[in-house]
């Protein structure tokens, strides 16, 4: 199904369409179509060759050549499927399907440092699809990049709250961390939110059975996992397990090995992209957990269709006087005292290393754990997304004394930003700004966030007066880590709505990410101060002060307001563990 998106590709492919109505293709076009409709019927074969003709006739077309790689690899000629993605980055290097599909190719033939870097490149320009993310702490799971994985999974929860498969993968993170207790969390969360979610109710007995030796609630969940329709391709083998424990006879146990899923590319023509169809009966795929280093594994996934991405937007703003924010999702990761926040953005993918064959357990979690039902993103402001660009203090450094003397850590020291302090702007030409408004607002849904962030500062000179104008240029600039650009920006929002939750929070995260912690929570209270009920205020202050002011004290009490307040928060069991870990 095609979604049309107006661009020049859009209009190169409306022109085509016009053509077919008319009777006068021209060859390669032609070819283009014929094999993308082959493609849909799933005649992959017959699509290659149609596609390969169309490569002939217009050997510069990107997305020829993208739709050939999709035929290529969903006809089981991957090698060629990857020199066909190859073609399309050559020719069109801003062609993001073409990367989440070479990502995907990877991942599925266990180079996960390449399909690390694809997909750093697709969420780079698709911030806001969560399956990107999803294939992108998959492939940082398998090179053992913890934290990155962590951020990523973050991400998506950040996106989609509900999101099974990213509650699943902070799980696995946690595994690996070394922390069965809060990876069981996870999965009984991804579980809580879907209930017939395969790899975390796999994960769930496992991790009960071989962590926490709880036998009594793996039985549990290894036999809900075995009601799933359809059945797993593993059932026999967890039947055995169930019968071990039934029988209090534990036994290594070896399963078979899991059929390799099939790949999922994504397709994309000169603009529009085509919406993936997900068959009902699609298979579920399992994840399990091994010691000491478990990774993930699906059953055989349904047949990879192309995906349209969703367009970015990062500001929910109307050229009107007043502006309407969702308040943000509270971030995944209560901060521990050892342990840094968790970014959002993507890193740079090292060369990988060769990993150890994998045991039972192991084999278990050779796949990916993004078997995610397909979500749509909600649209929210950067109130919404995790803190942009937020450093981590480094580690406290703890320094011995003399052995008669207590150990003792040093106080950390931040540097405080200088305020502008602006006055009420005067009113402007409203109507010329309303202008270079709509233009950004244009720019943003083209994802073209520097061209947008020029068009809302030259709406805010135009009219200094405008709220909107001023706040949309301080997300967008947020956006883009300027925060010399952002910090100002948001001063003078508030000096022309003093009370708005919204852009103080913002500029608290800002000023918190630009390393200025004190002043950061500074602004916190002053939401605070006024109500104490915001607990959106009271989480980002808990954080800062136990990552880096380093205050537990204070951390724990603004920790504990927000359990009274919402004590269903996603992140109570990890405040409560922070608090218990914290206690002295």
């Amino acid at each position: 199904m095609l979604a049309k998106i107006f661009s020049n590709r859009g209009a190169i492919l409306f022109s085509a369409l016009l053509l077919v109505a008319a009777g006068c293709t021209p060859a390669g076009p032609r070819a283009l179509l014929k094999g993308k409709k082959l493609l849909d019927r799933g005649d992959y074969a017959a699509a290659a060759a149609e596609l390969k003709n169309a490569t002939d006739l217009m050997q510069t077309n990107a997305q020829a050549w993208n739709y050939y790689g999709v035929a290529l690899q969903l006809a089981g000629r991957p090698e060629e499927s990857a020199m066909a993605y190859q073609s399309a980055l050559k020719y069109d290097r801003d062609l993001v399907e073409a990367h989440f599909n070479m990502g995907s190719l990877a991942l599925e033939q266990g180079r996960a440092d390449i399909a690390r870097s694809e997909f750093t490149a697709y969420t780079l320009r698709r911030a806001n699809d969560p399956q990107g993310w999803l294939k992108l702490g998959s492939a940082q799971l398998k090179l053992n990049d913890i934290t990155g994985a962590e951020r990523s999974f973050s991400t998506v929860y950040h996106l989609d709250a509900n999101n099974a498969a990213a509650l699943n993968g902070l799980g696995l993170a946690r595994i690996k961390s070394g922390l069965p207790r809060d990876a069981e969390k996870f999965f009984a969360a991804a579980v809580k939110v879907r209930p017939d979610f395969a790899p975390a109710l796999l994960n769930l007995g496992v991790v009960n059975q071989q962590y926490l030796h709880d036998n009594k609630a793996a039985l549990e969940h290894f036999k809900h996992y075995l009601t799933l329709t359809p059945r797993p391709a593993n059932a026999d083998e967890v039947s055995g397990i169930i019968s071990s424990l039934e029988a209090q006879e534990p036994r290594p146990v070896v399963l078979a090995a899991v059929e390799k899923p099939a790949p999922q590319p994504v397709a994309a023509e000169p603009k529009p992209v085509v919406q993936p169809k997900v068959s009902n009966a699609a298979t579920q795929r399992a994840v399990a957990i091994s010691k000491p280093a478990p990774v993930t594994v699906k059953n055989p996934a349904p047949t990879p269709t192309p995906i349209k991405p969703t367009p970015v937007q990062t500001v929910q703003v109307q050229p009107s006087p007043q502006i309407v924010t969702a308040p943000p999702p509270a971030q995944i990761n209560p901060p521990v005292a050892e342990k840094p926040a968790v970014e959002t953005e993507p890193v740079a993918a090292p060369s990988s290393e060769d990993q150890p064959k994998p045991s039972f357990w192991g084999k278990l979690f050779n796949g990916s754990p993004d078997a995610a039902p397909d979500t749509k993103y909600r649209g929210q402001g950067l109130t919404a997304l995790p803190a942009i660009g937020a450093d981590p203090s480094p580690k406290p450094v703890v320094i011995p004394a003399a052995k008669p003397l207590p150990i003792v850590e040093p106080v950390p020291t931040f540097p405080r930003y200088t305020y502008i302090s602006p006055r009420k702007p005067a009113a402007g030409d409203r109507a010329t700004a309303a202008g270079a408004f709509t233009r950004a607002r244009l720019f943003e849904q083209e994802e073209k966030w520097p061209e947008a962030l020029q068009e809302y500062k030259q709406s805010a000179v135009l009219d200094p007066s405008w709220f909107e104008a001023q706040y949309n240029a301080g997300v967008l600039a947020h956006r883009l880590r300027d925060y010399g650009s952002a910090l100002p920006r948001y001063e003078l929002a508030l000096a022309i709505q003093k009370d708005s939750a919204d852009a103080r929070y913002n500029f608290a995260l800002a000023l918190k990410a630009a390393g200025y912690a004190t002043d950061a929570a500074e602004q916190l209270k002053i939401i605070l101060a006024p109500n104490d009920r915001e607990v959106r205020a009271h989480l980002a202050l808990a954080n800062i002060y136990a990552q880096a002011l380093r205050d537990k004290e204070q951390a724990r009490k603004h920790y504990q307001r927000v359990l009274e307040l919402d004590p269903a928060n996603p992140q109570a069991p990890d405040i409560r563990y922070w608090i218990s870990s914290n206690s002295n």
